[in-house]
């Protein structure tokens, strides 16, 4: 019996050995960046990495996010992205996948081309002669060659890489989303700007155009009232010797009006009995300076 279980107990451990030697081979089938390991931006110059679908999801949905929730800090926005995007359809969560696939597959051809370049090969030499330089022991310098090591780490430093993370990376991103939104916002009012400017422009013109039709009439109107004065100048001048019957009233610029109508209710009421009035003013009127009128 105890060897039984000896062989029982060994038993589970041959796989497990197995397990560990197999497990070198398929390592190189793993994709995707290990999460919590740190970013790094390999090629200065190269062409821009690309975000996974995730990303994607939280650079589109952010905005809308912080629209409706203006007070709502950024973690936070965050925290309630990811839910929702555990919650998306399938269907609609392949979307960002699939749009991350492609912007990847272009990513690789431009790393190709980019590879191709003295840019590449420069940065690839400087980035192999720091790792050499980082894992070999460390040996004394002569003073003769102090400067040429100094001109080496000067020239190198030159190309020294930054190492982001990923929440530095999505931070920035929202950064880039924020400026976008404020540039959009900008671009809105200066539009809406240069409508109400148009708006003022065609006010002062209608102002400018009443004004002028303003004084136009008010020239007319002066030259009215002189035409009109110069009528009842010419009209007193002519009635001057005729009288009212039964009053013996003549006219004049103050009592024209009245002495007109009057001497119109005289001829209409009896115009036999007024008939030599009616002569005189006859001759009258035929005498009148009609260029006066």
């Amino acid at each position: 019996m105890g060897g039984i279980k000896q062989e029982q107990t060994d038993a589970p451990q041959q796989p497990k050995g197995s397990h560990s030697a197999e497990q070198p081979q398929d390592e190189p089938k793993k994709r995707g960046w290990p999460k919590g390991k740190k970013r790094k931006k390999v090629l200065p110059n190269g062409p821009k990495a690309p975000v996974t679908g995730y990303v994607r999801f939280l650079n589109e949905r952010r905005e809308h996010m912080r629209a409706r929730y203006p007070d709502l800090p950024f973690p936070e926005i965050t925290k309630r992205l990811g839910a929702e995007w555990t919650r998306l359809a399938p269907n609609d969560k392949q979307r960002y996948l699939d749009e991350a696939e492609r912007e990847k597959m272009q990513y690789a051809q431009e790393l190709k081309e980019y590879q191709q370049t003295e840019a590449f090969h420069i940065t690839s030499a400087k980035i192999q002669d720091r790792r050499i330089k980082k894992d070999a022991p460390s040996v004394t310098i002569s003073a003769s060659s102090g400067s040429s090591l100094q001109k080496a780490s000067d020239f190198s430093s030159r190309f020294d890489i930054p190492i982001f993370t990923e929440e530095f990376l999505d931070q920035n991103k929202a950064r880039e989303a924020e400026l976008r939104r404020l540039r959009k916002a900008n671009i809105e009012f200066e539009e809406q700007n240069a409508v109400l400017q148009r708006h003022i422009k065609d006010m002062y013109t209608a102002k400018e155009r009443l004004e002028a039709e303003l004084g136009q009439d008010e020239q007319r109107t002066q030259a009215l009232h002189k035409h009109l004065l110069a009528i009842k100048h010419t009209l007193v001048n002519s009635l001057s010797t005729v009288p009212l019957p039964g009053t013996g009233e003549t006219a004049s610029l103050g009592n024209l009006d009245s002495y007109l109508s009057r001497l119109s209710g005289v001829l209409e009421g009896n115009p036999h009995k007024h008939r030599a009035l009616l002569t005189q003013l006859c001759e009258v009127f035929a005498h009148l300076d009609s260029e006066k009128l």
